[in-house]
């Protein structure tokens, strides 16, 4: 399989979510030897993520990227097979694009393909625990990733350690692979240049949102990632729908559905947008008010809805939400992502 000529020739973006494809698209727009920069979906197996994914193919394309469709994690051994599908697509890559540096399948083909440069591009906060983890010398493990109890899980983590190890000593600056972070995030890493993020292609695709009076509110996946309590959460909610006069839920696109029936039992309308929220909430009408926990649209929704007369308000997980088998780095993590999205946007913070 071809590449297209042009400046983006030996270059390829590995995507698996709809924000890392909405970034890859941004990062063309920003820089012009990445436009048009030829993207490979792995995609999941199902859900409102690969629904939301279907639909930023179509933009990505018309964006002028090509875009094709990998189903990686269909069968077993997924990583092998997904590395063995990319084989052709990978061949005189130079420059690669990610948007997880935790993904088993980019981990493998960064540690095995001989690359000039590596662009990582936002899937969200998880950038900021990337950007602690680089600086600290750590493997790179998922903020809410907790240790495995089993023999076998033991044996799969030593095995992704190893892995990680790798690609930490091929993206290091000893390295002849230049490392560089494309975010909207607050991050500085030594060694890697950082490219701000300031969602021009949204904001030039789409005129300044209408306004609605009232509020929206923004849901999060912290109970299905098992960090938070579901009753908590859900009281949380029930308050916040009360306190602001919220309509609207957007639920996140990992939220199961029992969860978000009972949410909207409270008298709130669920969104299940087919697109990002950047996307969704610049095209509008967006709420006057928009209510979120500590999630990346507490430092996305401030850039893209700048001008407009939307404010956003952050909510902070109290410390009775918790799981009890929660770990500190999960509420490090979360303070962290609130405190930072208050000191570069002067969010205020939601009152129960």
């Amino acid at each position: 399989m071809s590449f297209y000529a042009g400046p983006q020739q030996g270059a390829l973006a590995l995507v698996e979510s709809p924000a890392q494809l909405l970034n890859v698209i941004e990062l063309g727009r920003h820089e012009d030897d990445l436009s048009g920069v030829k993207v490979a979906v792995l995609a999941p197996v199902a859900g409102l993520t690969r629904t939301q994914l279907r639909s930023m193919v179509h933009l990505a394309r018309d964006a002028g990227h090509p875009v094709t469709w990998h189903e990686p994690r269909l069968g077993g051994l997924s990583v092998a097979r997904g590395v063995r599908a990319l084989a052709g697509e990978l061949a005189g890559i130079r420059r690669l694009v990610v948007g997880d540096p935790y993904s088993g399948v980019i981990q493998v083909i960064i540690g095995v393909t001989r690359l000039s440069e590596v662009t990582i591009v936002d899937d969200g906060t998880a950038t900021l625990e990337f950007a602690r983890q680089w600086v600290a010398g750590e493997h790179l493990s998922r903020w809410h990733q907790r240790a495995t109890p089993t023999q076998r899980r033991q044996i799969a983590t030593l095995a992704r350690d190893q892995i990680a190890g790798t690609v930490r000593r091929r993206l290091s600056p000893p390295s002849s692979c230049q490392l560089r972070l494309f975010t909207c995030m607050p991050v500085a890493v030594p060694g890697v240049r950082a490219i701000h993020n300031d969602f021009s292609w949204v904001r030039a695709r789409y005129p300044a949102p209408q306004v609605k009076p009232g509020a929206d509110l923004v849901g999060t996946s912290l109970v299905e990632s098992g960090v938070v309590k579901a009753d908590s959460y859900l009281s949380g909610v029930e308050a916040l729908i009360t306190r602001y006069g919220a309509d609207r839920y957007f639920a996140h696109r990992k939220e199961a559905d029992w969860k978000l029936d009972l949410i909207e039992r409270m008298g709130i309308r669920i969104v299940r947008a087919a697109l990002p929220l950047e996307i969704i909430a610049r095209r509008g009408p967006i709420g006057r008010t928009v209510v979120s926990f500590p999630s990346t649209v507490v430092h996305t929704l401030p850039i893209v809805l700048a001008g407009s007369d939307a404010q956003v308000v952050v909510c902070e997980i109290a410390d009775d939400w918790y799981e009890p088998q929660t770990t500190p780095r999960a509420d490090a993590f979360l303070g962290r992502v609130t405190t930072t999205a208050r000191g570069s946007y002067g969010l205020a913070t939601a009152a129960y």
